[in-house]
């Protein structure tokens, strides 16, 4: 049975990644900020029927990337690690001569920093398993330059670097930097409070992610968008 680590799995894509992963017969081991939100995601994913580990918890803590990883281990190893879980650096989100710094580290902290020492910790277990994949949830802002996105977009494209280094450095696995487009999303509405333009549901770029899992192209950076045109 394959497992999977997935990272900020208490809603949007996370829950919708770990509902899809389950019904093709997945362990999964999610993490959340907020446990009861996250218990309730566990739950219904694990009405899929498949082995559900919710571990509360901030990625920027070492002793909680740890206990992620150990918790994989007694489900029997780790196929796949999705660093989904990301913050913005403000809320909402501002021009760059307004971005507080410390807003700008934590964003930093928790999409760069975090996603990092996630994958040192799992990579024992993801070499072990002789196909492991990482999957890094990208944003179209880490390529394109979009006012008030400076903060959030530097620390994506610092994220797609460390997925492309991390694939020449481990060529055994497969490295995905995945930029799944405009959601409808917790995150994006904190991001832009005043955007009422209809957004896509995050369950709706899902097909473009189990593309790659299920054709394991090489490592690199795929939009959700490209991947869904041959899904249909």
């Amino acid at each position: 049975m394959s497992v999977a680590i997935i990272t900020g799995a208490s809603k949007g894509l996370g829950r919708a990644l770990g509902g899809a992963l389950a019904r093709e017969g997945w362990d999964l081991v999610l993490d959340a900020r907020t446990p009861g939100p996250l218990a309730e995601a566990a739950e219904e994913i694990r009405a899929h029927g498949t082995r559900v580990t919710a571990v509360p918890g901030d990625v920027t803590d070492p002793a909680h990337r740890a206990e992620l990883v150990a918790a994989a281990a007694l489900l029997g190893g780790l196929d796949l690690l999705v660093s989904n879980a990301s913050a913005l650096g403000a809320e909402p989100l501002v021009r760059l001569d307004a971005l507080g710094l410390d807003g700008l580290r934590a964003a930093l902290e928790t999409n760069v920093v975090a996603a990092l020492g996630l994958v040192q910790e799992s990579l024992p277990l993801l070499r072990a398993g002789g196909a492991g994949t990482v999957m890094a949830v990208s944003s179209e802002a880490a390529a394109e330059a979009y006012e008030t996105w400076g903060g959030y977009g530097a620390s994506k494209a610092a994220l797609d670097q460390l997925a492309a280094v991390l694939a020449v450095e481990e060529p055994e696995l497969r490295v995905w930097a995945v930029d799944p487009g405009d959601m409808r999303t917790d995150l994006y509405a904190a991001a832009v409070p005043d955007d009422d333009d209809p957004r896509p549901e995050p369950a709706s770029v899902v097909p473009g992610f189990l593309r790659l899992l299920h054709e394991r192209p090489v490592s690199g950076r795929y939009a959700a968008a490209s991947l869904l045109w041959a899904v249909r």
